[in-house]
């Protein structure tokens, strides 16, 4: 797909980037089957340990988004195959002059596949423009962990993320039908909106993970109980129930704790719900 791009709307943006995975089972065996990728984006395969799944990394070589900038990234998991997709490392959004960044995630899991879909994070520097969008579309039997951890500026610099824009949408379809829709909208003055009691309570961080499963509401016990193992170190967290989908929250004033207890929480609940090894993939440990 080509599209057209104005002299103007190229001289604001540094890069207009893809990624585009699509795995399939191939005689009991999940293969690469498609890839396509361009600048800044690449994708790597290390080999996954004992027991793991086929490891996906994407990577931002640019080191970063600056405002204007474009990514795509599309992932596709075919029928019964199983798959755990990352990046390399917390995507860097820096402060823009004006122009918003634009991030646009597509994510498609087939019958009883099992698929996660972990980036490291989003860190926000004060400044920063980006509107993200994230639309996922899941079969019925397939099994699917995603998620996402945005960090509210570089606190261990004294910056806090006070102005800039932020909108973070999510949509969820089966079947062709809306399930569950979300989204994250900080603009004018995000600082205030983070301070304030009601909203984040002057929250360093903020975390979002997402399983489906047809049974998943029968997991609601054991999910509060591993989210109680997982979080401390003043990170808060709640699980809602919403059909076939169980939607978790993290919020935390130490961005660092708050993101060890994310995955110490993914690394239970992969084991627990997906028959995963409780381990993270490599460049989470890093």
């Amino acid at each position: 797909m080509y599209a057209a791009i104005s002299p103007s709307e190229a001289e604001t943006r540094w890069s207009d980037g893809a990624a585009r995975i699509t795995v399939a089972a191939d005689q009991g065996t999940t293969r690469l089957r498609d890839l396509y990728q361009s600048d800044p984006c690449r994708v790597l395969f290390p080999r996954p340990g004992d027991g793991g799944a086929l490891e996906g990394v994407i990577v931002t070589t640019s080191g970063g988004i600056v405002g204007g900038d474009r990514i795509a990234i599309e992932i596709e998991a075919g029928d019964g195959c199983a798959a755990t997709i990352t990046t390399q490392a917390a995507e860097k959004i820096y402060r823009s002059a004006g122009p918003v960044s634009e991030i646009s995630v597509q994510v498609k899991v087939g019958a009883n596949a099992v698929l996660e879909w972990m980036p490291q994070g989003t860190i926000l520097f004060d400044g920063a423009r980006l509107r993200r969008k994230t639309s996922i579309e899941a079969a019925p039997g397939s099994r699917l962990l995603c998620g996402e951890f945005i960090v509210f500026g570089r606190r261990a610099r004294g910056e806090k993320f006070e102005s800039g824009f932020l909108h973070d949408g999510w949509r969820w379809t089966e079947g062709g039908r809306l399930i569950w829709a979300d989204a994250l909208h900080l603009a004018d003055d995000p600082g205030a909106t983070i301070a304030r009691t009601n909203n984040f309570d002057g929250a360093a961080s903020y975390g979002t993970m997402i399983y489906r499963a047809d049974g998943g509401p029968d997991c609601l016990g054991m999910v509060r109980n591993l989210l109680s193992d997982a979080t401390g170190d003043g990170c808060t967290a709640g699980v809602t129930c919403l059909g076939a989908l169980l939607v978790v929250r993290f919020l935390g004033k130490d961005a660092a704790a708050t993101r060890r207890s994310f995955a110490r929480f993914w690394s239970a609940m992969r084991a627990e719900l997906l028959g995963l090894p409780a381990r993270l993939p490599r460049v989470w440990e890093i």
